[in-house]
């Protein structure tokens, strides 16, 4: 003869409880700056354009100028040209983009960030590159251009094979 008292609570019950718990509390909380970011218009012109000079005019209308206030910091070889690691930083203030520039990639422009007021300006990135060429990293602060520009050497793979 077996007596049953009802469910004993198991671990995953208390896990499913818990867990509903907290989606309960998270209703309340505002989700308006992830939707605000979700609206930003993506740069479709600013992909299609081949060149350097015309993918950064479609996404900025204008040109950048070089600082030393940008930091660029990428390998001078890549043994695999499939993930090539870059980064960017920047000490200059009111940044509101960073975007990335393969010259001779079929698509010049590989990234574009939009930075939230108040986060900390660097971005950090894998691309895919074709062949040797330069990497040119754009920041937008303050409603201008600047820049900072490495040749990356690729020794094996890339976007050409």
């Amino acid at each position: 003869m077996t007596i049953t008292t009802g469910p004993h609570p198991t671990r995953r019950l208390i896990l499913q409880g818990a867990a509903g718990v907290v989606l309960l509390g998270l209703g309340d909380l505002p989700f308006a700056p992830a939707r605000a970011a979700a609206n930003d218009k993506y740069p479709e012109e600013g992909f299609k354009q081949k060149s350097e000079a015309d993918a950064i005019k479609a996404l900025y209308g204008k040109t950048a100028e070089p600082s030393d206030k940008v930091k660029l910091d990428a390998p001078e070889i890549a043994e695999n040209g499939g993930v090539v690691p870059i980064s960017v930083t920047t000490t200059l203030d009111k940044v509101t983009s960073i975007s990335f520039f393969v010259a001779e990639n079929p698509s010049a422009l590989a990234a574009s960030y939009k930075i939230p007021d108040g986060t900390i300006p660097a971005v950090a990135n894998r691309l895919k590159m074709a062949k040797t060429t330069n990497v040119t990293a754009i920041v937008e602060a303050d409603g201008k251009l600047y820049s900072a520009t490495k040749e990356v050497k690729v020794t094996v793979g890339g976007c050409g094979g």
